[in-house]
């Protein structure tokens, strides 16, 4: 396939740079793990808000992080990951709150629910392509939102669940800012660890064969449905942590927490970190989150800004911020 002469192609916004030391492409290279060491260490330090939007952001970047074995790691396509943090959601809100579990073991409760449905409607499911799988994950987001909404026996509908505790093992628990933030934080970069053990594997190696052609991967002897298969478990594993994480963060859980909107806000985050990277989720989470605070003070033309910011960065980054930062570390001498 051939770029259009429209596209800005990656290699040639490379090519429009002067060469840059090796050093200073090493350096480049590794910006975006700076930035996000900066902006978590700037909310530790300066605390309340601006350390609510990145704990918020690190959740998100634990979701995104998911999605992007799935999507970016296997070439894949799913609106239907929300599902799956509905369901680590909604199950530990139910058992911490009714049943008096504690927040760990009803995490993990959770994880197994949304990796036993997603067992379930995965098989059948990933044997569609393209547009087809895509309405398909979208079908199973929808009926998931509408189980939340309807089923108010449990879920308590529109009026959601509170009182839900917070995070905690054993005698700890994460009640400050910054206990919420350490914590996440630490899950977030665990969380990454593992996206990058995964790429460089045989698994990651499979998974690449099978992004660039699935039938140049069955030539070569992969089980292509058994490794798409693990690839939407692991990433549907993702989704129902932190859709867990969420509520016991938040302490509260309604059907919108899990609507469409997630699906949306974590395609722009994936898309504007670097789909396929491991640093992209983290830059593109925390970037996401944090340019409509950036932009709070143009007011009414604040949602103008914040567009035209996400814009600027598709269009000249179209691998994201990550993807141009290896882009630079490659091109060193």
């Amino acid at each position: 396939m051939t770029n259009s002469p429209d596209t800005i192609s990656p290699e040639a916004i490379g090519k429009a740079f002067a060469p840059v030391p090796r050093g200073l492409g090493a350096i480049l290279g590794f910006a975006p793990w700076l930035v996000v060491v900066a902006l978590i260490g700037t909310a530790l330090v300066v605390g309340g808000y601006i350390s609510t939007v990145v704990a918020f952001a690190l959740i998100y970047a634990l979701f995104v992080s998911g999605l992007n074995v799935f999507m970016g790691l296997t070439a894949q396509v799913s609106f239907g990951h929300n599902a799956f943090a509905a369901i680590g959601g909604y199950t530990s809100a139910v058992l911490t709150t009714a049943y008096d579990w504690s927040p760990i073991a009803a995490m993990g409760a959770g994880l197994a629910g949304a990796l036993a449905l997603a067992a379930v409607i995965g098989w059948p499911t990933l044997r569609l392509k393209g547009h087809y799988l895509s309405m398909g994950t979208l079908a199973i987001g929808l009926i998931t939102y509408e189980i939340a909404v309807q089923w108010t026996s449990v879920t308590q509908g529109y009026m959601g669940i509170s009182g839900i505790p917070s995070l905690g093992i054993g005698r700890f628990e994460a009640v400050s800012d910054r206990q919420i933030l350490v914590v996440l934080t630490l899950t977030a970069a665990l969380g990454a660890w593992c996206v990058a053990r995964i790429r460089r594997s045989r698994f990651g190696r499979a998974l690449a064969a099978i992004a660039g052609s699935e039938e140049a991967a069955r030539a070569l002897g992969i089980d292509v449905a058994s490794y798409k298969l693990a690839s939407f478990l692991i990433s549907a594993g993702y989704a129902s942590i932190a859709g867990s994480l969420f509520v016991h963060v938040v302490g509260y859980v309604s059907p919108e927490v899990f609507g469409l909107h997630m699906v949306i806000l974590a395609f722009t985050m994936l898309y504007v970190g670097g789909i396929g990277t491991v640093v992209g989720p983290l830059v593109g989470a925390l970037l996401v989150s944090m340019l409509p605070e950036t932009f709070r003070g143009f007011r009414d033309y604040q949602d103008l800004a914040y567009g035209a910011a996400l814009i600027a960065i598709l269009v000249y980054a179209p691998r994201g911020l990550a993807g141009l930062a290896e882009l630079f570390r490659k091109d060193a001498p």
